[in-house]
């Protein structure tokens, strides 16, 4: 018997090279995971589970009363850690849709992981992302910034995407999506993802998700207005801990 309530799985390791440690960083004495964690619970649609690396992880989450699973320290992905706990926690696949959220997010929203679910109400596709508007001009040569290509047309909020790149694309006037990398995956869209070798495309861009398009699988993406801080450095963490002091 399936479940129609999606699963959220968090993962996390330890080895981050700009920021060691990064799921344990302490903000308001709390482990930046435990954050990630509560705002996907306050989502409140479905069980969260932290994929950890390494058993420090894993007891901090459950120290603070949420659910992890110990994982393969040696993925070579967040999408292979994911699926491994997915199995683990779920072995007789009750959970049909996967949120795949990224644990250096304190601050996300939790209307987010609601809104990377919505594209999957197609029954075409195969997983789901999110874009935002670029609005600062220099983000449109920033190849840190990736670029999602999805023709949406005014008042349109889905669109399938086409492409993702570090380049600015498309050309000529109109505007650019910055891709944030959130995910709903369909389960077996997930397990086929991790089956697969990495692409041509994904190697040269450095962009996990050209290998599903590589493959013909169906990414569609939700338009958002908000970008959620991601924390790759210590001033990331610092500029997190001014924003949640703020929401206390």
């Amino acid at each position: 018997m399936t479940d129609s309530v999606p699963l959220i799985v968090i993962p996390a390791r330890l080895h981050a090279t700009r920021l060691p440690g990064k799921p344990l960083a302490d903000i308001h004495g709390e482990p930046m995971i435990v954050h990630v964690w509560r705002r996907a619970v306050e989502a409140g649609l479905g069980p969260v589970l932290v994929a950890a690396g390494e058993p420090e992880i894993a007891e901090a989450v459950r120290a603070h009363g949420g659910e992890a699973v110990l994982t393969n320290p040696d993925h070579p992905s967040g999408s292979d850690r994911a699926w491994e706990a997915v199995q683990r926690f779920d072995p007789n696949g009750r959970h049909q849709s996967i949120v795949n959220l990224q644990g250096d997010l304190p601050t996300l929203d939790p209307a987010l992981v609601g809104a990377v679910l919505a594209p999957l109400a197609e029954p075409q596709v195969d997983l789901a992302t999110l874009v935002v508007e670029i609005t600062r001009p220099e983000e449109r040569t920033d190849p840190n910034v990736v670029k999602a290509v999805v023709g949406l047309a005014p008042g349109q909020t889905i669109g399938r995407a086409l492409y993702f790149s570090r380049a600015s694309v498309p050309a000529n006037d109109g505007p650019l999506y910055h891709h944030l990398g959130i995910y709903a995956y369909r389960r077996e869209a997930l397990a086929r993802f991790v089956a697969l070798p990495p692409g041509v495309l994904e190697r040269r861009e450095k962009l996990e998700q050209l290998r599903a398009l590589e493959n013909g699988m169906r990414i569609d993406a939700a338009l958002v207005d908000t970008v959620p801080l991601g924390v790759d450095t210590p001033a990331d963490l610092e500029r997190a801990r001014l924003l949640l002091a703020a929401r206390s």
